[in-house]
């Protein structure tokens, strides 16, 4: 069985921590995983971290030996020295690196499927990389595929926890439009693009979660879903009419539908995901749902890729202070879509 792969993203950045953190305790998933990082990166932050962990560099391809206190590690240099919490330009390069080990690895069936820590895009940039714009734009151009989706996920044990919440497979929300400024995104929905969303959702719900017949709920992009043309007139003239077109396709799809009622547990109760117009209108409701509890994924390329739902945290590092829940659940996550894909082809 293939391993899951990490990639340890920004070295001053708390993700060689986080890696470390799940090593120490065992962190335990369906398939064995290892890290993709610098080895003497990894035991520098163990020893400042206190973290009994033993390093090993396997041969790239090598499969991992799982145990509580062991680290495997596919090795990738460092260009030069790192300082928790501070900025190298000098070490893009080498995140790059990394990322690219991986995505081979993952495309060539040496891994199953790749997690990512977080990198800092700004450093990348100053560092003469100037289109570089982030993981999953990265991903989608080294993929060789047109159009990706983002795709945020909360652990399901999390709604377990509450009452109001039991029954929910978890919240799963992906963006019709990703980071752009809110005076561009009415502009940036069209039927082709919002058609090509939907398509790459439904595909990758029952790809990789092994759901037979999603059900999905699309976000109106006005107050009240545009209120009958009153408040806007993208739901009418845009969204609805898609969304008629794609249900002849056989897309189970609800809305469009306001947004500040959706996200409420009797909506979501039969609901398998939802796509919100743009990025704040549902990353605010998850985040605030399972913020360090949940995952980030890229769907519609040809390898599995889930990340943390978190940013490098240069103040944390080292620290001892930052916590893995984010990473674990990604790995899970990664686990379980790695399987469902196989069972799937």
């Amino acid at each position: 069985m293939s391993p899951l792969v990490i990639t340890a993203g920004e070295p001053a950045g708390i993700g060689p921590d986080l890696i470390l953190q799940l090593a120490a305790e065992g962190h335990e998933v369906a398939r064995p995983w290892l890290a993709v990082g610098d080895p003497a990166l990894f035991r520098q932050r163990a020893a400042r971290l206190g973290l009994a962990v033993e390093v090993v560099s396997l041969a790239d391809g090598e499969t991992p030996v799982m145990a509580p206190g062991r680290l495997s590690v596919w090795p990738v240099a460092l260009r030069s020295a790192c300082q928790p919490g501070r900025l190298a330009t000098a070490n893009a390069d080498y995140v790059l690196e990394s990322l690219d080990l991986a995505i081979a690895a993952c495309r060539e069936g040496r891994a199953s499927a790749m997690v990512t820590a977080p990198l800092h895009k700004g450093v990348i940039i100053e560092a003469g990389h100037a289109g570089f714009t982030g993981h999953t734009e990265y991903l989608r151009d080294a993929c060789g595929v047109d159009d990706v989706v983002m795709m945020l996920a909360t652990d399901d044990a999390l709604h377990a926890r509450s009452p109001s919440w039991q029954g929910s497979p978890g919240l799963r929300v992906a963006l019709a439009t990703t980071h752009l400024p809110l005076r561009e995104v009415a502009d940036a929905i069209t039927p082709a693009s919002l058609g090509r969303v939907l398509r790459i959702l439904d595909h990758d719900l029952r790809h990789d979660f092994g759901i037979a017949r999603p059900r999905i709920a699309v976000c109106g992009l006005n107050p009240h879903a545009g209120e009958d043309g009153h408040l806007g007139r993208e739901e009418l003239e845009v969204i609805a009419p898609t969304l008629d077109a794609l249900r002849g396709e056989g897309l189970i799809l609800d809305g469009p539908l306001p947004a500040d009622t959706l996200f409420t547990p009797r909506h979501l109760a039969d609901v398998d995901a939802v796509l919100a117009m743009y990025h704040d209108q549902g990353l605010a409701v998850l985040k605030y749902a399972g913020f360090g509890r949940g995952a980030n994924l890229t769907l519609g390329l040809p390898i599995v890729r889930t990340s943390v739902d978190h940013g490098t945290a240069l103040d944390l590092a080292a620290s001892g202070r930052a916590d893995a829940g984010s990473l674990a659940v990604a790995l899970n996550l990664a686990a379980e879509m790695a399987a469902a894909r196989a069972a799937s082809a």
